[in-house]
């Protein structure tokens, strides 16, 4: 089954490594997964977008589709608002309300789930450079596009192995968040 999401944040935030580490979950699980990237030239702190296409068959063409996203999370304002758009009506969109704010209008046309990304990597998990792991982590809970362990086993090899730790409390603090919402 073909799944569309989308992650969106600004450089630095690690959103690129999040939609990487979902293809390459996919693909090692058996199936095709890939990420486009959209990015200023900004190395930090421009709106940055990740595109990612998990399919159980080959992927023809390699862009997701305008309005067919069931599924996105933003970590920033700029992108949220930049990129939004190509979320398909009634799909989820996950924010991190200290830094994204979605309108009345937003409200009506997704499901807007508020879940404290950064805070939750900075306070519970010790370490902001989590945050995209703590973001993975919630999009699997909520999708449900791929297993945990295949997941986790992805991630384990684009960590430094140092920090491996750090990293699987912030998926299991991810889980725990997109639990309760």
């Amino acid at each position: 089954m073909k799944r569309q999401l989308r992650f969106t944040g600004v450089g630095g935030q690690g959103v690129l490594l999040a939609g990487e580490i979902l293809a390459v979950a996919k693909i090692e699980s058996g199936g095709y997964g890939l990420k486009a990237a959209t990015y200023t030239s900004q190395v930090r702190g421009g709106a940055t977008k990740v595109d990612i296409i998990l399919d159980d068959t080959e992927i023809i063409y390699p862009y997701a589709n305008e309005g067919e996203i069931e599924f996105m999370l933003s970590t920033a304002s700029i992108s949220y608002n930049q990129f939004k758009n190509g979320v398909k009506e009634g799909a989820i969109i996950v924010v991190d309300p200290n830094l994204v704010t979605p309108s009345a209008a937003d409200r009506a046309k997704w499901k807007i789930r508020e879940i404290p990304i950064i805070t939750i990597a900075k306070e519970e998990v010790g370490n902001v450079v989590t945050q995209s792991v703590v973001a993975l982590a919630i999009t699997i809970v909520l999708t449900d596009c791929l297993e945990r362990t295949d997941v986790i086993a992805a991630m384990k090899t684009h960590v430094p192995p140092k920090l491996l730790d750090i990293n699987v409390k912030a998926y299991e603090a991810g889980e725990k968040a997109a639990l309760c919402v």
